[in-house]
């Protein structure tokens, strides 16, 4: 059964009428609400400070209700407004109230008045923007104070001269454009047409807008690196101007050091006896930062750090690992695509953001790659302080092929690196998805790694592979999979699963929902995911050190989630699910190789393209007329296959015999087949697995308990019918035990 979070909900429109504010503001009508809706509202909307990592006291919210306008992109300013938005909810969501598309053809204006602080001598006024999408042009009492483009990264103007010697209300308007997928910038999942894996567009401001009085010198930024080898956490201070910097480091209210240097240099403070940051125990470590000049004290902020390291290296066995802390860990989490079904990019509300995170760890898992999509500070914070590690996508486009677009491509990549450093939780990059806007991915790679040497970089994820980087990542759907161990990376698997079920009422839309495969209740869909976290075992033993299961929630219209789209219904079982999910921390079950598979090409089978007798796959039978052949057997040219004996008929039948010297008392048999495409096979004579379709790549299948008892001492045989109907055509086989090694003490 489904497991409920809480009671359903009323229906949307009750929902809000029940909380309604003074104001006429109301949510737009929508397919689908999360509970954290009803929580929000024109006076109460994320509240909460937004830029945990560079914390001052004094700064004033600006989101809530402003006017808006959409017009043809040609025309200037508005003259009328069309009604009222919630900033910072994107106008196509329901929680801006608008629920409305623009165009490329369009601008979208935003107007509001703030009264600001008075402001004290030489005193700065700063208008941050946590993100705006895409290209965003801002005025101040009529002035234009800036230009940004880039849809995911913060950024900054210094309104005061706008403001100058103006008494009462300022004025601020935004006038936003946004190509969305008719142009080249990165949009991620972003489409006019939602379809299949691609959502609704996300236009306009859809992060926390602030201002904050700051002095003429002030601190501008934080750059933070830990070194746990040497026991020491390297700070350095960037200002607007010349100023001295003190830096204090605290565990909980215990000052551990402190130590003054000059802003713009970086500033080493030992740590001894280093708590360590991990999923396991995330600890951080406080900052407290000074600037004075003269002696005088001129700006303050607070910050946190995690004492942690992430790296690349071979363990005893020479597979190349992901190792934390100097400590192999294998990672795994799921595709976090961070939509919501109400506020689109943008979470209701921070506990919302908070409940995604701890629900991943609740599912057994470490890690969670950040698909396609940069997310507010706050999103990290938690993942900093629940401990969870990140893989961060940089945001996608469908081309990068002028110069321009490459260009700025790297501009806003760039900004991502250097805007997410300082949170430990972020452990690798990932400059580009499955060939999406994928370019110059050897020099990509060795530029990010150039950029930050501190953190490995997984040049691409999925298909084309450039050879480069730190990690060589495949997909595999439903999988699980892994490439070939490598002299200089390590192999992931950066996505599989993709495991399929609607939950009626908590579905974007009532009919034609999709998955990558379906199924039609919670115990077939846990069974299926247990069965899958079950192969991947074995696969950790041959070099795998991470995967990624599609996926953390449903979106849209993909249903393939571990939750619904509402956060209401966990879809499959909890604990079984987790218990599978913990499995993968332990040591790997020992593999004995009794019939090989995987391209090896030494392995000879008999076989015959002509239809045998009856009882030919019962080990007593008389094969010595069949022809003989390397494995594997199929076709040029079909994909991930290497055919070293030619089979373009539309069956193949196959056998072969093999040797087994001695039985562990207590094993489970592992089939590890490639086929394309349908296939059957037999051990000593009994069918043990029939398989349908075809698939890209091997996969490992764990056979039951009932399969296993076929196994005897001395001879044995496996035989395989292949049949195949149209494209390329490929089998190969391989059989092993596995027997469960003792974990680690």
């Amino acid at each position: 059964m489904f497991q409920i979070l809480r009671h359903p909900m009323m229906a949307i429109v009750t929902f809000f009428l029940a909380s309604a504010e003074v104001s006429a503001w109301q949510p737009a009508a929508g397919p689908l609400a999360s509970r954290w809706a009803r929580e929000v509202s024109p006076t109460n909307v994320l509240p909460e400070y937004p830029r945990p990592q560079l914390v001052r006291k004094a700064w004033t919210n600006l989101n809530g209700l402003w006017q808006y306008a959409v017009r043809p992109a040609q025309e200037g300013q508005p003259k009328s407004w069309d009604g009222d938005i919630l900033v910072p909810f994107a106008i196509e969501s329901t929680l801006s109230g608008v629920k409305k598309a623009v165009q490329p053809t369009e601008r979208l204006w935003y107007r509001r008045t703030f009264t600001p602080a008075v402001l004290a001598k030489k005193d700065r006024l700063l208008l941050h923007f946590g993100a705006v999408d895409w290209e965003c042009r801002v005025w101040v009492n009529g002035k234009e104070v800036g230009l940004h483009t880039g849809g995911y990264d913060s950024f900054t103007f210094d309104i005061s001269e706008a403001i100058g010697n103006h008494t009462g209300e300022s004025e601020l308007v935004v006038a936003v454009s946004d190509p969305t997928d008719t142009g080249t910038q990165p949009r991620g999942k972003q489409v006019l047409k939602p379809h299949g894996i691609y959502y609704t567009a996300v236009t306009g401001i859809w992060q926390t807008v602030w201002l904050e009085p700051v002095p003429a010198t002030h601190i501008r930024s934080l750059h933070i690196v830990p070194d746990i080898d040497r026991g020491l956490v390297r700070v350095k201070v960037e200002a607007t101007g010349d100023a001295a910097a003190q830096v204090e480091v605290l565990d909980g209210k215990n000052l551990v050091v402190e130590k003054q240097g000059r802003a713009g240099q970086e500033i080493e403070l030992p740590i001894p006896g280093a708590k360590l940051w991990s999923p396991d125990d995330p600890h951080l470590y406080d900052l407290r930062v000074r600037l004075s000049q003269a002696g005088k004290p001129i700006d303050a902020v607070s910050s946190y750090f995690g004492m942690r390291k992430i790296e690349v290296r071979k363990d005893s066995e020479g597979f190349n690992r992901l190792w934390l802390n100097n400590k192999v860990v294998f990672q795994y989490g799921p595709l976090d695509q961070g939509w919501w079904p109400d506020g689109l990019y943008t979470a209701p509300t921070d506990a919302a953001l908070k409940f995604d995170i701890e629900f991943t760890k609740r599912f057994g898992m470490n890690m969670a790659r950040k698909h396609v999509k940069i997310e507010p500070d706050r999103w990290y914070y938690w993942c900093d302080k629940l401990g969870l590690l990140v893989w961060q996508d940089m945001p996608s486009g469908e081309a990068h092929q002028s110069p321009a677009s490459q260009a700025n491509y790297r501009r806003e990549l760039q900004a991502m690196i250097v805007g997410c450093w300082n949170h430990p939780s972020i452990v690798m990059w990932v400059p580009f998805n499955e060939g999406w806007g994928q370019h110059d991915t050897a020099e990509v790679a060795a530029w990010v790694k150039q950029l930050d040497p501190t953190r490995p970089v997984n040049e691409s994820s999925g298909w084309n592979d450039a050879g480069s980087g730190d990690i060589s990542d495949m997909h595999n759907y439903p999988g699980p999979g892994t490439r070939k161990p490598e002299w200089h990376r390590a192999c992931v698997l950066g996505e599989f699963g993709g495991l399929g079920l609607p939950v009626s009422g908590h579905t974007w839309q009532k009919e034609k929902n999709w998955g990558y495969v379906s199924y039609a209740n919670s115990k077939e869909l846990t069974d299926a995911y247990v069965d899958l976290l079950a192969r991947m075992r074995p696969l950790i033993r041959q070099g795998l050190s991470a995967a990624v299961y599609t996926q953390t929630t449903d979106c849209e219209i993909e249903v393939n989630g571990l939750i619904t789209y509402d956060r209401e219904q966990v879809k499959m079982d909890e604990p079984r699910s987790s218990e599978a999910a913990r499995k993968l921390y332990l040591s790997p079950p020992t593999e004995f190789v009794l019939a090989a598979a995987n391209n090896d090409g030494r392995q000879m089978w008999r076989f015959t393209l002509t239809r045998p007798a009856d009882r030919w796959e019962q080990a007593d039978f008389d094969d010595h007329e069949w022809n003989t052949g390397r494995s594997g057997f199929g076709t040029n040219g079909t994909p991930h296959a290497s055919v070293r004996t030619e089979w373009n008929t539309p069956e193949i039948w196959l056998r072969r015999t093999f040797q087994v010297d001695t039985l562990p008392n207590e094993f489970q048999l592992l089939l590890t087949i490639h086929h394309d495409e349908d296939a059957e096979v037999y051990l000593n004579g009994t069918l043990v697995r029939t398989l349908k379709g075809h698939t890209q790549h091997y996969q490992p299948i764990l056979l039951d308990t009932a399969a296993s008892k076929l196994l005897r001492k001395g001879n044995n045989s496996i035989a395989v019918h292949c049949r195949q109907t149209t494209g390329g055509q490929y089998i190969d086989v391989g059989l092993s035990a596995l027997v469960e090694t003792p974990a680690p003490q």
